[in-house]
């Protein structure tokens, strides 16, 4: 097993800076299928999250309620299908599909995922299709999601089990379902087969509502900016979920400054984030 501690250097090598000659789709377009009646808030912070990351364009799906929040706090997002470079799938959207109409009108939309055969970031009610999609996949459980992931194919292993060893427990994941896995905790991990990319330990003030969306929309920015090097080369993806989690964990940091803080306030964060990075 061969780990490695992620740094400020690494992250900065998967920001894709703009050239003169580039346009809103050849930096990347990233194809959001998140939030519902639920959690409707999902939507807008991992629609926003992506787009204070930096990508040429963002492709919100869903029906016009959550659309209309979406294009409230972010206008530039686009409300129809088309072609995207990447996808990120089910963050604030419930696992049990049949729990109510709601929730299954919105896994249906989930079906777009065959429909263009790009990287896909999969998290929260979409972790299900972990290991059924053919393009390369990244899956972001936290150990309680992973728990139910690996019962379902009979491995049994509690989510404290789970949090003891992670390392361990992401490398099986990855492995039986042959996908990078970002194992979310106070000890954030990324698997790739027998690779593993250990992150920082952030501020603990990161534990807060909406976080989670938050990272999933900075994650869908960079695989979508990222998604020929990923088509090239699977491990890139690893690479790719390893400085999202990085940028999440130092936006938190600013944000902070040793105080409470919120998802927004994170968001706020991004953009200079970003730019402290390019300038190392």
């Amino acid at each position: 097993m061969a780990i490695k501690i992620w740094k400020a250097k690494d992250a900065a090598k998967c920001i894709i800076v703009p050239s003169a000659l580039d346009h809103k789709y050849s930096r990347g377009t990233l194809g959001a299928i998140t939030g519902s009646a639920k959690y409707p808030g999902a939507a807008v912070l991992t629609t926003s999250a992506a787009i204070a990351t930096g990508l040429g364009a963002l492709r919100f799906h869903s029906n016009s309620g959550l659309a209309h929040l979406v294009l409230h706090r972010s206008p530039e997002a686009i409300v129809q299908p088309g072609p995207v470079t990447a996808w990120l799938a089910g963050s604030g959207i419930d696992s049990e599909k049949y729990s109510d109409i709601t929730t299954w009108l919105r896994h249906r939309w989930f079906v777009l995922l065959n429909s263009q055969s790009v990287p896909t970031v999969l998290d929260a009610g979409a972790l299900h299709l972990a290991g059924s999609l053919e393009q390369p996949t990244l899956i972001t459980p936290h150990s309680g999601e992973l728990s139910k992931l690996l019962a379902e194919r009979g491995i049994v292993a509690s989510a404290e089990l789970i949090e003891s060893n992670p390392r361990e427990w992401a490398q099986k994941a990855s492995e039986l379902l042959a996908v990078t896995v970002l194992l979310k905790g106070s000890k954030t991990v990324v698997a790739h087969d027998d690779y593993i990319i250990e992150l920082p330990v952030a501020t603990p003030w990161l534990a807060t509502a909406g976080s989670g969306d938050v990272l999933a929309g900075i994650m869908g920015a960079l695989v979508a900016t990222n998604a020929i090097e990923i088509l090239n080369d699977y491990n890139q993806l690893a690479y790719v979920a390893a400085s999202a989690a990085f940028i999440h964990n130092q936006a938190a940091e600013k944000a902070s400054a040793g105080g409470p803080i919120n998802a927004e306030a994170i968001i706020e964060a991004i953009p200079e984030t970003v730019a402290k990075l390019l300038k190392r």
